[in-house]
């Protein structure tokens, strides 16, 4: 009889290995499939979908042109219904700059604007994986795509945050009424704010 019943509880032991197994891939084979779903080169979206500028701008410190950026929309608006359109936020380096130094300079802008640190602090160690270090002509851009924030180096993807909020986050930095450049936002918002 012990035998019977020991017999059982491996069988139903192993199910239970079997589905819990099964569900780990499910979930993985999501993942992956997801993954492989977004644009891999930044110019075959911008090709299948025509964007439209909302605005542009240089960033300078003193007489030094650090970076020039472009916003555009497939709506031609901002902000953006994100379940129909796409945004596209890119950044033309004119100077060198560190992984570190990017994520320092992103994190001081999130606490100018008063963005809790549990906000963002999970964000940190998929940035320091995804960003690389900046050498002047080096372009770093975000499609924000179905909500999700996709990054590309040099017009090649290098990695996705999945949830809404890191895009809205992220682009406050220049976008938002609190920003610590209002002149950028201005620029950078230029034909929908100047209507």
């Amino acid at each position: 009889m012990f035998k019977l019943y020991f017999s059982l509880f491996s069988t139903c032991l192993s199910y239970f290995y079997l589905i819990f197994w099964l569900s780990q891939n499910v979930v993985l084979a999501k993942s992956i499939t997801d993954e492989m779903e977004l644009p891999r080169h930044l110019k075959s979206t911008i090709d299948t979908r025509s964007f439209v500028s909302i605005g542009e701008t240089t960033f300078s410190i003193l007489f030094w042109d650090l970076y020039k950026s472009q916003l555009l929309t497939t709506s031609g608006k901002y902000p953006v219904v994100l379940e129909n359109d796409k945004v596209l936020f890119s950044i033309n380096y004119l100077a060198d700059i560190s992984s570190d130094d990017l994520i320092s300079r992103t994190i001081d802008q999130w606490d100018h604007l008063g963005i809790p640190s549990e906000e963002y602090l999970t964000y940190l160690p998929e940035l320091k994986n995804m960003w690389p270090d900046i050498k002047e002509g080096d372009n770093l851009s975000l499609l924000i795509h179905q909500g999700r924030s996709v990054f590309y180096f040099n017009q090649q993807y290098i990695g996705v945050i999945n949830p809404t909020e890191f895009g809205q986050i992220f682009l406050a930095i220049w976008l938002s009424e609190n920003t610590s450049e209002p002149n950028l936002r201005r620029e950078l918002l230029g034909s929908i704010t100047h209507e």
